[in-house]
């Protein structure tokens, strides 16, 4: 019983970064800008794509319908996130500059991975 009372609350601040994320890439040029330096094909639409998806699943997640499937998603995302964006620092500006701007993106990847093993009604 506790643990289903832990789960619930884990979904509701997992869902709630992911949509404050996904609003946000929709909102924001700075994403735009974000994206386009990447130097991934058609980054509006991967943007748009990204954003789309960060909301369903967090609607998903935040409603526990679905959970395995939206946090593999989001999961599948963070990495990438992870690969693009953070893989870079380690590189050039070393471990602990890494680990300070990778903090969030570990964390949610965490509760993201306890989401998608998590069996329901256990």
């Amino acid at each position: 019983m506790q643990r289903m009372h832990l789960i619930k609350w884990l979904c509701y601040a997992v869902g709630y970064v992911f949509l404050i994320s996904g609003i946000l890439k929709l909102t924001t040029n700075d994403f735009k800008v974000a994206f386009m330096n990447l130097g991934l094909p058609f980054p509006d639409t991967i943007l748009f794509l990204v954003a789309v998806s960060e909301i369903a699943c967090s609607v998903l997640i935040i409603a526990r319908i679905y959970v395995k499937q939206a946090s593999g998603l989001l999961i599948f995302i963070i990495l990438c996130a992870i690969y693009l964006t953070k893989l870079p620092v380690l590189i050039n500006q070393g471990l602990l500059r890494f680990a300070f701007e990778a903090r969030l993106d570990i964390v949610m990847l965490i509760l993201l991975l306890v989401l998608w093993q998590h069996k329901p009604g256990k």
